[in-house]
Formats: structure tokens, C-alpha cells, sequence
């Protein structure tokens, strides 16, 4: 994953775009009929169950906005909640709460939902030693707060983006010529560029597993739509060689099982694709 400097440059960027598209020239709606001297205070309202996340995020929203808007955090982020929770209270002024709300409530909803649904995946894994890990099927512009939620849910962070891992998978393999070409070319190019990012390589079958255990180097490999049987046999073949990732189409009804075939990580892009958002609400109180 990338740095916690870089990481909190990810999370600028998210908001003041936000901002720039929610808000544009003005929040008329507020501006007509509030006065700028009003100051109010409102509550972050749970209409739903599971694990709350983005509370952090609020409050940089709200410090962005206005810096001098008051957050009274109740509950925390990845902490359970339900029906009826009021996770937080912000007070200042009017205009400026109701400027930061959309985002707030947008973001939160999402990284809850992301944090509910990773937390359910953790504990089908609980009792194995496989961790769950997202993946780049990301909602674009907003990956920093998806990772995050997973994060918080209680998963792992697969590679940020393109730039911090070199992930190797069939559309590499078949356009360098093969796996063992990909893996050379990949070693001298980072050699190079004096690089250091750690290389993971894509398995389709049992025989390139073989043929990619006859490389060094190798930080992990995934095994991409494999069986219950030939992961069993692949992670045997692989041992402590390189860290082993089961990945493609793993769903709740199969991931203990694959879990219990001894793979160190299963991927899961529906973590962030497929989810419903929780149901909040930011209330005048």
C-alpha cells in the first residue's frame, strides 16, 4: 500500500473535489434562507445495522469546511451499530453543516456498508489463518475511502494502484510471451528503475504454478479460479516458497473453503463493487 503522507494527500483530493462539485459558486438553498451568523448543531443518525465507518473522514470534511464546526464523536469508527445509534454530533455554524453534509452522508454510507460487508468475510474466516483482501474494482476518484472502509472492517489492503505493486496476470503473461519472459522482463525493468515493489504473478492452472516456482523472487501467487482440489495441491506445491491468494468469483457460501485449503489470502472484489449503502442520516437537532 502506499505511505500515510501520500495516503492523507489521496484524502485531500477526494474532498475538495467533492466540495468543488457539490458546492460550486454556493450552497443557495442555505444561502437564501439561513443567516450566516445562525449556528446550529446536528446529529449523525443510524437507520440501519452493521459497522459504522467514515466517522474520521466527517471530521475532515467538517475541518475543511469550517474549521471552527464542533464534532462530538459517540461512536467510532468499525464499531457495531443499529437502528436508532447516533454515531456523532456536529455544531456550529448552519451553513456550514448543511455545506459538508451531502459528503459526509455520501462517504459514510458507502465505507459503512464496505466495512459491513468485509467484517462479515472476516469473521467467516475466523479459526483459519487467511485474511480477506480488496482489490482495484474500486468506484473511481474515491478508492482512498473504499480501502479505508475496508481497512476498518477489518480486511486487508491488496496494492493501492498501478504504481505500488507489480501484478503479473494472464493479459501480461500472454502479451510477454509467456510467464517465465513476463517474470525476467519484470525483474530487469525494476532493477532499472531502481525500483523496489513486490511482484505477484497470476496461476491459471497447476502447471504455471510449476513454472512460476522455477523463478525467484516472487513476493505471492494467485490462484485464479482454481478449485477446492487444485488449491489444496497448488499451496502443498508452493509451501513456503511465496505467499499464496486464491482469488475469482470466491463468494460467502466458498470462502471458508477456500480458506480451509491453507491459502494465506482470498481476494474479493464484491468488498467494494457489490454492496448497499448503510442508511444514515444527518439530523437538526
Amino acid at each position: 500500500m502506499i505511505s500515510e503522507e501520500q495516503f492523507k494527500k489521496e484524502l485531500d483530493i477526494i474532498i475538495k473535489n467533492a466540495i468543488r462539485e457539490d458546492v460550486g459558486d454556493g450552497d443557495h438553498s442555505s444561502l437564501a434562507c439561513i443567516p450566516a451568523s445562525a449556528n446550529g448543531k446536528a446529529m449523525l443518525l443510524v437507520k440501519d445495522k452493521g459497522i459504522i465507518a467514515g466517522v474520521d473522514f466527517a471530521k475532515k470534511v467538517f475541518e475543511y469546511v469550517d474549521s471552527d464546526l464542533d464534532v462530538e464523536v459517540l461512536i467510532k469508527d468499525g464499531a457495531p451499530v443499529k437502528f436508532g445509534d447516533i454515531a456523532f454530533y456536529v455544531s456550529g455554524s448552519s451553513q456550514s453543516i448543511l455545506k459538508a453534509e451531502r459528503l459526509v452522508l455520501n462517504a459514510m454510507q458507502r465505507m459503512s456498508a464496505i466495512a459491513t460487508k468485509t467484517n462479515y468475510f472476516v469473521q467467516l474466516l475466523e479459526g483459519t489463518n487467511t485474511k480477506i483482501l480488496d482489490t482495484r474494482k474500486t468506484t473511481p476518484g474515491i478508492r482512498a475511502l473504499e480501502k479505508w472502509a475496508v481497512k476498518i472492517g477489518g480486511g486487508e489492503n491488496h496494492r493501492f494502484a498501478l504504481y505500488d505493486m507489480v501484478m503479473l496476470k494472464d493479459n501480461h503473461i500472454d502479451f510477454a510471451g509467456g510467464i517465465t519472459k513476463a517474470i525476467q522482463k519484470t525483474q530487469e525493468y525494476l532493477a532499472d528503475k531502481k525500483l523496489d515493489l513486490k511482484i505477484i504473478v497470476e496461476a491459471r492452472n497447476l502447471e504455471e504454478v510449476e513454472i512460476i516456482l522455477q523463478s525467484n523472487g516472487i513476493y505471492r501467487i494467485l490462484l485464479d479460479n482454481f478449485s477446492f482440489a487444485d488449491t489444496q495441491k497448488a499451496v502443498k506445491m508452493i509451501g513456503d516458497k511465496c505467499l499464496t491468494e486464491s482469488s475469482g468469483g470466491i463468494n460467502e457460501e466458498t470462502i471458508r473453503k477456500y480458506a480451509e485449503c491453507g491459502v494465506d489470502f482470498i481476494s474479493s472484489g464484491a468488498l467494494t463493487h457489490s454492496i448497499y449503502n448503510m442508511d444514515l442520516s444527518l439530523k437538526a437537532v
